[in-house]
């Protein structure tokens, strides 16, 4: 009899908690009891099966391949996108909106941001963006030097200063070209103190937007002119890199590849992208499934944005 009237007030104070929206401390006035007595009483209401939460996910939305997603891949967040067609434009798009949406969510007063500025995925992102009211970004830096020859660089500079401006911030260019002709002809381009400026600004980053990037050059790195030799990437191909984080190249299991053209990339170190507190990767698309497993398993991305045909395929090699 004694244990009926306890589970009694145990739903007493969850009917009261849950359904009558009422604070711990009116419960406890109400029923002459202590708070810490309320608060033991609803913990035991979960315990008891009294109290049964559900959550029902909206449509168009995938909390579960999220959760498994975190599991997998040890990730501190993963948002996955809906798309219909499992097509690259549309996942791109789909990617872009979703990693747009967490950007405003998370963003923080005062944010450094870092942005691979030759990404398609983040390019669709920036032109997903609202102006983000409640608070503003600091300094948006180009972490890597624009691509191709100068006609085209200026995507890269177009790219860092409209998200600086949605974002209400500063722009830091990094003004140079993104792989420089020859070891000696990069140390002689640093020497400009603008392109100094910049990469000192890389210790400050506190957020970093990365493209990742298959050993393939994208469509929009492949119409740029950019300096990349079938022999480069075929060398590439047989040191075992699977893709990128702005030309710094990795394996399948997120190992570093050294090559002769990492000697002459301007940009970010994956050294000085491990500084960073929060790197957001986004990619998708069946091309880029073996490149984002290398990537996660650099252990350098806590948040990915993908699409759900993507993370499927990702679960299923994981």
């Amino acid at each position: 009899m004694l244990r009926k009237h306890e589970l009694r007030l145990v739903a007493r104070v969850a009917r009261m908690y849950y359904l009558d929206n009422m604070k711990q401390s009116e419960i406890a006035s109400r029923l002459a009891i202590s708070q810490a007595t309320v608060s033991r009483l609803i913990k035991q209401s979960h315990d008891e099966g009294i109290v049964k939460i559900k959550i029902s996910a909206p449509q168009r939305t995938y909390l579960e391949l999220e959760d498994r997603l975190r599991a997998a891949y040890a990730l501190g967040e993963a948002v996955v996108a809906h798309c219909e067609e499992d097509r690259e434009a549309q996942i791109l798009d789909a990617i872009g909106e979703a990693a747009a949406h967490f950007l405003e969510a998370t963003l923080r007063d005062g944010e450094v941001i870092g942005v691979s500025s030759w990404s398609q995925s983040i390019l669709q992102m920036v032109d997903h963006l609202h102006f983000v009211k409640r608070v503003s970004a600091r300094t948006v830096v180009q972490t890597l030097g624009g691509m191709g020859n100068p006609v085209v660089q200026e995507h890269a500079t177009h790219l860092t200063t409209r998200l600086a401006k949605v974002l209400d911030a500063e722009p830091v260019l990094l003004p140079v070209q993104g792989v420089a002709s020859s070891k000696e002809a990069k140390i002689v381009l640093l020497g400009d103190p603008f392109v100094r400026a910049a990469m000192e600004a890389f210790r400050e980053i506190t957020l970093a937007l990365v493209g990742i990037g298959a050993v393939e050059p994208s469509t929009m790195l492949a119409k740029s002119g950019n300096v990349f030799t079938p022999q480069e990437l075929a060398r590439l191909s047989e040191l075992g890199a699977v893709g990128d984080f702005s030309l710094r190249f990795f394996g399948s299991d997120g190992q570093a590849i050294v090559a002769p053209l990492d000697e002459r990339v301007i940009g970010i170190t994956r050294d000085e992208l491990a500084q960073v507190p929060r790197v957001v990767g986004l990619a998708g698309g069946e091309r880029k499934v073996a490149a984002i497993r290398g990537a996660l398993r650099t252990n350098l991305v806590s948040v990915l944005v993908t699409d759900r045909f993507t993370a499927e395929k990702l679960l299923a090699a994981a």
